[in-house]
């Protein structure tokens, strides 16, 4: 077994599993029953996923070139999906749409209540 073919069962494995981690967040988004579990379901396995299908990218085309680009795609996702899900989330709160039943903690209902008080009042 030669380098060549060693970096292609690396790739094909990194693509298989990037795949399936896609696929559980997909999944994930039509099966979840509430919201927040659904944003947790589209934001974890996604960013593992696309890194896995990067680096999948990179070794077969064994360039040194396309490192910075798929690198800082990647980065780009590290910092965009969490604080998407976190303004998704903050809406989602905001306009009721959770099932305060399944929060095991929730340290954002003094806040917003406080902050609803103020907003009436002034």
């Amino acid at each position: 077994m030669s380098g060549n073919d060693v970096l292609d069962l690396v790739s094909a494995v990194c693509i298989v599993i990037g795949v399936l981690l896609s696929l559980a967040a997909a999944i994930g988004l039509i099966r979840f029953p509430d919201l927040m579990s659904r944003m947790h379901a589209a934001t974890k396995p996604q960013v593992l996923g696309l890194f896995l299908l990067l680096l999948a990218m990179a070794l077969q085309l064994r360039r040194w070139e396309v490192l910075p680009v798929l690198l800082i795609a990647w980065i780009f996702q590290l910092l965009t999906v969490p604080v998407s899900a976190h303004m998704v989330g903050r809406a989602g709160y905001r306009t009721k749409h959770l099932h305060r039943e399944t929060l095991s903690q929730d340290d954002l209902d003094e806040v917003v209540e406080a902050a609803a008080r103020k907003e009436s009042k002034g």
